[in-house]
């Protein structure tokens, strides 16, 4: 039986949503990856998987719209540090949540602290030349390697539980974004449709909301400053990628890298693409 989604405001074809994209108030990158095709004709089913950034800051409207889901688990990979920034998750009621922080594609305490607060100068001297893009691309392949636990107990939950699930970090597209590619390589989901959704977070009306500090005075938001930290907010294919490679080069295939480093048994991929994808 198909999931009727819970009603959502309607919005205008030209404002940036898709059509069926339900428009919520304080809780940003939200989507279905419910349709992406696989490789052997079957889909992933709709109403069984979403992302989106935190749900720190959701309206009453936005709790009602996500409890109507139905879900089972709220997967957060936030760390303390993003908690304490933005604040804990509105409780869901009947909704388990299960904190898996992951490394931040960006990560350091010291590193994100300039980003809120340093002048133009210092953002200059951490990230002109390519040094964001490139911390950012490094931080991918990172997660992949060092991040194989977490990730693994991730598809273990899905395959046996977790259903239907929402994955989420702060703005949804990076740590959730790779998490998300990860389940979809689980999937056989084909690699132009992964691609495809993960860029979709580079949409205006799904960006994070960059916090700068007011302190950093008028030029905290000037067009130099928005565009030396847009390869941190970016969701860039060749970040995506270099994960997608590192896989490659550290275990020689995806199957390999499901099945040695997240250490997925054929029954419970099977069990999961059971769970997750529409009838053959």
């Amino acid at each position: 039986m198909t999931q009727q989604l819970p009603q959502v405001p309607p919005h205008e074809a030209h404002d940036g949503y898709e059509p069926g994209e339900p428009r919520l108030a304080e809780v940003r990158n939200f989507r279905d990856v419910g349709g992406l095709p696989t490789v052997d004709g079957r889909a992933v089913r709709p109403g069984v998987l979403f992302r989106s950034g935190h749900l720190a800051d959701a309206t009453e409207s936005d709790a009602a719209f996500l409890t109507g889901l139905g879900l089972h688990t709220v997967f957060d990979f936030r760390n303390a540090a993003d908690a304490k920034l933005e604040g804990p998750d509105v409780a869901l009621p009947g909704v388990r949540n299960v904190n898996i922080p992951l490394s931040d594609p960006a990560d350091g305490k010291e590193f994100w602290k300039m980003v809120r607060e340093g002048d133009l100068a210092q953002l200059r001297e951490l990230l002109a030349e390519g040094r964001a893009a490139a911390r950012m691309t490094e931080s991918y392949r990172r997660m992949v390697v060092e991040r194989t636990p977490e990730h693994s107990r991730v598809l273990h939950a899905l395959a046996e539980e977790s259903v239907p699930a929402l994955m989420h970090c702060a703005a949804g597209k990076d740590r959730a974004g790779l998490s998300i590619a990860v389940t979809l390589l689980a999937l056989d989901v084909e690699r132009p449709a992964i691609e495809a959704d993960y860029v979709k977070s580079n949409a205006p009306h799904r960006r994070y909301r960059v916090r700068r500090s007011s302190s950093t005075g008028s030029e905290q938001r000037s067009p130099e400053v928005m565009e030396l930290l847009s390869p941190l907010f970016d969701a860039r294919i060749e970040y995506l990628r270099a994960a997608f490679e590192t896989i490659d080069t550290t275990w020689g295939s995806v199957d390999a890298y499901l099945t040695e480093g997240l250490e997925l048994a054929p029954g419970t991929r099977e069990r999961l693409r059971e769970r997750l994808l529409t009838g053959a």
